[in-house]
């Protein structure tokens, strides 16, 4: 044989050899759509499991001002989880009487008892007055610590934080996911007041 067709021969098996990793390494048309379309369900799937546990868990009972509807007081959802009313202005709380030890707002966004007057915060995506800056770690060391952003003041009642603490951490990304991808609505929510200090009378 001569060196000529030693060298063809190489050439040959050069060019195959080169040919099948080029094969190998490019991407694969049908797998990449593939793995996107999994992907945009997987995601899919989790806003609609968030929207579903902000549903179930009443967040709208409290952080969506009421209105007066035709059957009564509903959740105004033009206003959806944006917290107390900035303009609301309330009034002190009556001074609870006999077994009743709290009192609340007509829009069911403003609560007094034993700890203070509270407001139930904005929960849009607004970057200045809801969680807009926050991140996923934030709002689940809230919920687990009962603090705000996992180290602030307490969150007071009504948040019932001692049961959503029990969530997943699963639950907990899909609740933030969805309330991340709702309308962002800038609403300044007042800062919590302090429990009225005690009259001279011990009232």
């Amino acid at each position: 044989m001569t060196r000529s067709f030693f060298a063809k021969t190489s050439r040959a098996v050069s060019l195959v050899a080169v040919s099948l990793l080029a094969l190998t390494a490019a991407p694969r048309p049908a797998a990449a759509a593939d793995d996107a379309a999994k992907r945009a369900t997987a995601a899919a799937e989790k806003l609609a499991r968030g929207k579903y546990l902000v549903t179930v868990a009443g967040c709208n009972d409290c952080h969506t001002p009421f209105k007066d509807g035709p059957n009564g007081p509903e959740p105004d959802m033009s206003r959806m989880l944006s917290g107390h009313p900035q303009d609301m202005v309330v009034p002190p709380a009556p001074k609870p009487q006999g077994p009743w030890i709290a009192s609340v707002a007509a829009t069911n966004t403003a609560w007094s008892g034993p700890w203070g007057v509270s407001f139930t915060a904005n929960l849009t995506p607004d970057r200045e007055t809801g969680l807009g800056k926050w991140n996923l770690r934030t709002f689940i060391d809230t919920i687990r610590t009962g603090r705000r952003m996992g180290r602030g003041r307490p969150i007071l009642p009504p948040m019932p934080y001692p049961m959503y603490k029990h969530f997943t951490d699963a639950d907990l990304e899909a609740i933030f996911t969805y309330l991340q991808s709702i309308p962002p609505l800038k609403n300044k929510v007042p800062e919590p007041l302090p429990p009225a200090a005690p009259s001279a009378q011990g009232g």
